[in-house]
């Protein structure tokens, strides 16, 4: 596998060298050594090609997908993934409120305004969080109360009339992943009207699922038919074959490749940002083990409730029951009454 590589990104360090640089600085070993031997091998496997670097790391993405340094590339991504020709305005400033300490589970996060106005969130998840759709909604929300600001503050510097604003109000549209269906991996959402009626509810979400698009991909012989296909799969995979399956069929690819293989020559700092793409990962594990207990607390309250009402029934079925009892037995004392003035007749 570092043959199959190092062919096209000769600058890849073997392992020997790598091992060599680490050993030489004290501080870099004991960092290294500090790794449960798990990461230290998944570092030594990236830095020589042995396997592919994961582009969701984050010290890589920001680099490989910077809106203001390569917005070509985040305008083609986007263009594919909407499916309608994307120019990149402006990249605003992402001041948007996160639930709970959920930035820890995001890897990539942009906020970018389109020539139309439109604002676009593109977000990538290491780890899926819970309660997408809520979450989803929720940011979509605050993108739209900050583009109204921007609107009305525009508006009234150019002397327009403020109800204007909600005219000039775009979509926000805003990608992320999903995996409620294992055999879909893409899945798009806006609001229709169950009478027919037509209004404009300004947002649409786009998830896309890409380890099951990667699944898919394995399932049909690593096709990779379109761009949208090889971009997924260049988000997504670490693995040789696919990489070189990628270059192959889209050479303009080997470009970034190169890009990120440039930065790994920098060992030291490397490892300073793997480094803290485990700690982010610790964070991520412990989230969403809260994630989980939260939801498992919600299923038992809602077992719990069950069992509750399921009680209360049978105590109001057992006082219905006591009280034809109590019914019966009235009318035996009365019918006990009548036999006893019958025989005192």
């Amino acid at each position: 596998m570092t043959n199959k590589l190092r062919q096209y990104f000769p600058m890849i360090h073997t392992r020997q060298e790598v091992l060599a640089e680490i050993e030489a600085k004290p501080k870099l070993k004991q960092e290294f050594y500090s790794w449960k031997k798990k990461y230290r091998k998944e570092f030594l496997d990236f830095c020589t090609g042995v396997k592919g670097v994961k582009i969701m790391y984050d010290f890589i993405s920001k680099e490989i997908l910077n809106p203001e340094t390569v917005p070509e590339r985040v305008e083609e991504l986007l263009s594919l993934l909407i499916g309608q020709q994307v120019h990149i305005k402006e990249v605003l400033p992402n001041d948007g409120t996160r639930i709970s300490d959920e930035s820890t589970l995001v890897i990539m996060d942009m906020v970018v305004e389109l020539e139309d106005g439109s604002i676009v969130n593109l977000e990538v998840q290491k780890i899926g969080y819970k309660f997408p759709g809520a979450r989803s909604a929720c940011y979509s929300a605050d993108l739209l109360l900050r583009q109204y600001r921007r609107v009305r503050k525009k508006n009234k510097q150019e002397g327009k009339k403020t109800k204007s604003c909600y005219r000039d109000i775009k979509d926000v549209k805003s990608p992320t992943e999903f995996h409620e269906f294992p055999d879909t991996y893409i899945h798009y959402f806006e609001q229709h009207s169950n009478t027919g009626i037509q209004l404009n509810l300004l947002q649409k979400y786009l998830f896309i699922s890409i380890d099951i698009f990667l699944k898919y991909q394995q399932n049909i012989g690593i096709q990779l038919e379109t761009r949208r296909d090889a971009w997924l799969a260049f988000m997504g995979s670490d693995d040789p074959d696919i990489i070189l399956k990628v270059i192959e069929k889209y050479p303009d690819f080997k470009g970034m490749y190169q890009q990120v293989y440039e930065i790994c020559q920098n060992i030291e700092e490397v490892m300073g940002m793997f480094s803290k793409e485990l700690a982010e990962m610790d964070r991520n594990t412990a989230q969403l083990m809260i994630d989980e207990m939260q939801e498992d607390i919600k299923q038992k309250e809602e077992i719990l409730k069950g069992q509750d009402d399921r009680i209360k029934d049978q105590i109001n079925k057992l006082k219905e029951q006591d009280d034809r009892l109590k019914e019966q037995d009235q009318v035996i004392r009365e019918l006990m009454k009548k036999i006893e003035q019958l025989e005192n007749k």
